[in-house]
């Protein structure tokens, strides 16, 4: 499995204060990362700087082989802004393309049936017509997700998916999660405070604060100090 990202030395923050530091990680195809931590404690700083929408303050981020920065879907957490956004389900999940287009003005046929095959693989082409305010919290974080699939080759990195759902929906969209990394073979880098999930679908965890307390297999952490302290703070479990 080879490694598709690195990070070494890594420091986060705003304006020269730091939120986290020595950050000291690899991410190998196929993965399912999830970072965890308190609020505040610098999870989606660090997703920002994986995808470049923020330079971190030192270290450095490398992607590798098989993956580069413009071949990473991004699910981010939604604004209400973005929840009332008035276009189809369709024009939405096709505008993941738009990275493929370069200088081109439309969609291409190949691009066109790549949207259809990401509405499809999340069971949501009956709502391709459907406007997007008008869909359920689960309905929208599934288009957002075909979105990012079609910006995605290998990888995609989501910012607390399940905010905002219900449990089943929540259930379904880490359901849906674990299948495109185990059945489709893509990497996920996902920040979550929902550490059952993170115990139950994650292969790695990295644990950051100040700065970085583990970074692991799920059953390292599982056995960890840290992640023993944080998982009974946190109500999580260690039921399979």
């Amino acid at each position: 499995m080879g490694i598709l990202l690195r990070c070494e030395n890594v420091s986060l923050g705003y304006e020269g204060s730091v939120v986290t530091k020595d950050l000291n990680f690899t991410v190998s195809s196929g993965d399912y990362l999830c970072i965890v931590g308190e609020n505040g404690s610098g999870k989606s700083t660090l997703i920002k700087a994986l995808l470049g929408l923020k330079p971190q303050l030192s270290g450095n981020i490398t992607f590798c082989g098989e993956v580069s920065k413009n071949e990473i879907g991004y699910l981010p957490q939604q604004t209400m802004v973005q929840r009332d956004f008035p276009a189809s389900v369709q024009e939405i999940v096709l505008s993941g393309c738009m990275n493929r287009c370069g200088l081109r003005p439309f969609y291409s046929r190949e691009e066109k049936k790549l949207a259809k095959d990401m509405m499809k693989r999340l069971e949501i082409t009956d709502l391709e017509k459907r406007c997007y305010r008008e869909l359920s919290g689960g309905q929208q974080q599934r288009v957002l997700l075909a979105r990012a699939l079609c910006s995605a080759r290998k990888m995609i990195l989501l910012d607390e998916p399940i905010t905002g759902l219900d449990p089943k929906a929540a259930n379904e969209m880490y359901e849906l999660i674990a299948g495109l990394n185990q059945k489709d073979g893509i990497t996920v880098i996902m920040v979550s405070h929902d550490m059952n999930a993170a115990v139950r679908y994650a292969t790695h965890i990295l644990h950051v604060g100040g700065k970085q307390l583990f970074f692991g297999t799920k059953e390292d952490y599982m056995t960890s100090k840290t992640g023993q302290a944080f998982l009974s703070v946190m109500g999580g479990d260690e039921d399979e």
